[in-house]
């Protein structure tokens, strides 16, 4: 594979934060990352944490040339963002594979915008449930692991994008442990792309969203910690809870407790879910929101 035309594609992603937006705490006012150039007209795909609640985007080439951007759009079911350069990029497009096709074992090539890359395998291809009430069917996990994988590109062996870097986690086995990446695949972009572009988000009702961080602890859900100010947080859920129940239906690991969570109804509904704590049951109903509500909505420069 020629990779120099690929690297054309890839560019370094760097944003700026106000320090009262609600992600600045978790995720900083200061974000460095990739993303890859998918439409003739700049448009930029990354990874939704890097741009999420930026007042201040910039795209620099392969050659060090730096396009000031505006962050267009952040699916949050995704984790997908869409970045829309302000200046004339100059950059061809990276076509898009089939993620569906991608099998394990195949050789990838995982690059950053900095010209950094990782020669790799597709380790497995799985169901992914994130401690921030993030679910997907279907990740793609690949290793070795690339140290800048943030917004990174996963390239097929025919040059094509199939998907983008959102983390880097730990595997462990027989005794050991190695570092691998989590890749959100290609396909889920082109359903919802018009609508990000013209509507700065996907055409779909938003689910109901608690404010909790949480952990699977031998197919129990724990609670580590709440949002301030967040749903959850105002309806008394606390760190170390352990929630066993939504509505009538046990739950059975953080994925069903996702499912389960997202099945009851749009953001805004009360969700009632039965809360073991310090080894006594209660029930704690919970208005829940809609995350979205809380970002600070990106700001044209």
């Amino acid at each position: 594979m020629d990779i120099g035309p690929i690297f054309r594609s890839i560019v370094a992603v760097r944003s700026s934060v106000p320090d009262d937006a609600f992600t600045a705490t978790t995720l900083g006012t200061r974000r460095e990352g990739s993303g890859v150039v998918i439409r003739e007209d700049g448009l930029v795909l990354t990874i939704g944490y890097l741009i999420a609640e930026a007042d201040e985007v910039w795209l620099t080439r392969h050659d060090g040339h730096v396009v000031p951007a505006y962050a267009l759009a952040y699916d949050q079911e995704t984790g997908f963002g869409l970045v829309q350069p302000l200046g004339d990029l100059g950059l061809p497009a990276l076509p898009l594979g089939d993620a569906t096709a991608a099998k394990v074992g195949d050789p990838v090539l995982l690059a950053d915008g900095s010209g950094r890359f990782v020669q790799a395998s597709i380790l497995a291809k799985q169901e992914f449930a994130g401690y921030w009430e993030y679910l997907l069917d279907e990740a793609i996990f690949t290793a070795p692991a690339h140290p800048w994988w943030g917004g990174a590109a996963l390239i097929d062996a025919g040059g094509r994008l199939l998907g983008i870097g959102s983390l880097r986690l730990e595997m462990s086995g027989d005794g050991e442990s190695a570092d691998i990446n989590m890749i959100v695949p290609i396909n889920l972009l082109p359903p919802i792309l018009d609508d990000m572009v013209t509507r700065g988000q996907a055409d779909r009702t938003p689910r109901p969203w608690l404010g909790i961080f949480s952990a699977e602890s031998s197919g129990k859900v724990v609670v580590m910690s709440v949002t301030d100010g967040g749903p959850a947080a105002r309806a008394g859920l606390r760190q170390g809870d352990i929630i066993s129940d939504v509505r009538d239906g046990h739950v059975d690991g953080l994925a069903d407790f996702y499912r389960k969570l997202w099945q009851s109804g749009p953001a805004g509904t009360e969700v009632p879910m039965r809360v073991v704590r310090a080894g006594r049951e209660t029930w704690l109903r919970i208005k829940s929101a809609d995350r979205r509500s809380f970002l600070k909505r990106p700001q044209l420069q």
